[in-house]
Parts: C-alpha cells; sequence; structure tokens
C-alpha cells in the first residue's frame, strides 16, 4: 500500500485549542471512505512533554520524536499572544521545514512564527484581520493581506482568523485528494463546501437588517441550481430583496459580485465532474451552468490554471499511479 502523506502539527504551551482542533479533525480523524489511505496525522509538542492548551486543556504527544524527513506537510496553529517572540525551537523547525521544501501552513497568528522563521520574506500572506497591521509592522518584508481568508504561496499557505482555518484546512485536501473528497467532507463537517481563498473576511459590520440567515439560504439554494442560467435578478427574487441588496451582501460577506461566486461555484462543480466521472465536457459545461463547452474550457483555464481536458487526465493518473501502488 502507497505511504500515507504525513501531516504534522507542532504545538506549544497555551497556544489556542480551536486552532489547534481544527487540522486533527481534519486530518486526524481516519477516512477511507473518502480516500484510502488518508493522512498520518501526529501532534508533535515543541519542547518536552504534553502542552497546555488554551483554555484547559492539556495536549499529549502522538508521536515519540520528530524526523523531518518523513513530513510530507508541518501545520503552525496560533500564537500565544502576537506581541511576545515565538519560541525559538518551533522558529528553528518551521525554518528546517522549509528548507527541507515541507509544505508550511499555518492558522491565525501562525503566520508570526512563519515570518519570524523568514519564511515570509517576500511572500504575500495574511493572518486574523486584528493581527493584520502588526504583523506588517514587525516584518516588513511579507506582503500582508489583511482582507482574506488564506493565501497559497508556492507550497506555504497561511489562513486568516479561526474559522479561517477549516477553509486552509479544506484546501489542502483538495490538492491533495481533489474537490470532490473536499466538498464531501466539507458536507460531513457541515461547512461551506468551498469558500475561496480570495474571499473576504468577515470583519465588517452588517447592517442590522440584513442578517447572514438569509445569505446562506440563497448560497444553498444558487448551489443546487447551478445548471441554471442564473443572473443577479434571479438571486434578488429568490431571496425577495433589490438586486442591489444582493450585490451589497455579496461584496460584504463574500468580497465578491454575485456572478464572480456563481462563476466560481460552476467552476468548482466542474472539477468534482472531472475528478468523478467521464462524461464529455459539453455535457459538463451544460450541466454547470456554462452554456457551452467553450466558455466552460475559457472560465476553467483562467481560474484553475489548466485546461479541463489536462485537469481531468492529471487527475485520473495520480488516481492510476495510486492504485498501482497499492
Amino acid at each position: 500500500m502507497r505511504r500515507p502523506h504525513r501531516v504534522v502539527m507542532a504545538v506549544t504551551d497555551a497556544m489556542p485549542i480551536f486552532e489547534a482542533a481544527v487540522p486533527c479533525q481534519i486530518f486526524g480523524v481516519d477516512r477511507p471512505h473518502l480516500a484510502d489511505p488518508w493522512y498520518r496525522f501526529s501532534v508533535v509538542p515543541v519542547g518536552t512533554g504534553a502542552v497546555r492548551l488554551s483554555p484547559g486543556f492539556t495536549l499529549a504527544p502522538t508521536d515519540g520524536g520528530l524526523d523531518l524527513a518523513d513530513v510530507d506537510t508541518l501545520v503552525v496553529p496560533a500564537c500565544e499572544n502576537v506581541h511576545d517572540n515565538p519560541p525559538a525551537e518551533l522558529v528553528e523547525l518551521v525554518r528546517e521545514a522549509h528548507r527541507r521544501g515541507i509544505r508550511i501552513l499555518s492558522i491565525c497568528s501562525g503566520a508570526f512564527v512563519l515570518a519570524a522563521a523568514g519564511v515570509l520574506d517576500g511572500r504575500r500572506a495574511t493572518t486574523h484581520w486584528l493581527h493584520a497591521d502588526e504583523l506588517a509592522r514587525r516584518y516588513p518584508a511579507v506582503r500582508v493581506d489583511a482582507t482574506v481568508l488564506y493565501v497559497e504561496d508556492a507550497n506555504v499557505i497561511t489562513s486568516a482568523g479561526t474559522v479561517a482555518g477549516i477553509d486552509a484546512c479544506l484546501h489542502v485536501v483538495r490538492i491533495d485528494h481533489g474537490a470532490a473528497v473536499a466538498a464531501e467532507l466539507a458536507r460531513r463537517l457541515v461547512t461551506q463546501p468551498h469558500r475561496d481563498g480570495g474571499q473576504s473576511q468577515y470583519h465588517r459590520p452588517a447592517a442590522p437588517a440584513l442578517r447572514e440567515d438569509w445569505l446562506a439560504a440563497l448560497l444553498d439554494w444558487a448551489d443546487e441550481h447551478l445548471h441554471l442560467p442564473l443572473t443577479t435578478t434571479d438571486l434578488a427574487e429568490r431571496a425577495k430583496v433589490s438586486v442591489r441588496t444582493v450585490e451589497r451582501r455579496f461584496a460584504e460577506a463574500l468580497g465578491m459580485s454575485p456572478l464572480q461566486w456563481l462563476l466560481r461555484q460552476r467552476v468548482r462543480r466542474a472539477q468534482q465532474f472531472l475528478e468523478t466521472s467521464d462524461r464529455p465536457i459539453g455535457w459538463i459545461a451544460d450541466n454547470c451552468g456554462f452554456g457551452g463547452a467553450a466558455s466552460l474550457r475559457a472560465h476553467f483555464a483562467r481560474i484553475v490554471g489548466v485546461p479541463p481536458s489536462a485537469y481531468r487526465r492529471a487527475f485520473h493518473e495520480r488516481a492510476d499511479a495510486a492504485r498501482i501502488a497499492s
């Protein structure tokens, strides 16, 4: 059987529990029904013995030691305090992992550890919007973007605060196992199947009369009707609000227009069809609401970076190689 992708989470005293729990749930729960093998996940305290997580939790090591030669992805959760220097041993671990070409994922203020290790120099990165100014001030070589949920720059991924860590971890699953697997995992976790890294962090105050419930219901409905030629007017009529209200809420909550969101959802749906079926490109285009194969090819190549045929071929070749190895 082929070797599973090994994910290691490095933890130190007083890290927030939520940011540490997210990778445990995404990578640490075996899910052979989604992909076999799933990840091999380890929690490695930096220092000696168990570590205390805030508030009131103690996390024991799952492995006796850490050999970076056996690590594929290193996860760094949030810091205890962004104004303090991160532990030198953790910084050195991140620096060495980067030198070895290991993929590194930080959650929330974990970006400060990556920055202290020099990993983010010259890179675009994000963190919780509350800490973005401090990150930019302390590490001027980092191109801080406080407006997005997560950023992928080569093999370095940084995410915004708290729940955005779920989005970043699901993005890793999408890279490793495909959009269909990531979408099914999100469904089981009862979270959105895909929020683009470029989506806005939710730090702008919502108008009192406009709560998230109608927008969430509208997104669910639109996702179920992507095969239809939906317009902003269709969305407004479904939500029983004005077109301007729909446009404003999409901009505030999602950081994009309704049509941009629909296009990205259609591309993600097309990815799932390409991964899981042999349906012709024309059929996929029609069932994803593109209106034709030419439109699908153009938008898919622009957003994903490769044509649909190349994406399908690469994904199937990877799956075939996995079957042979197993």
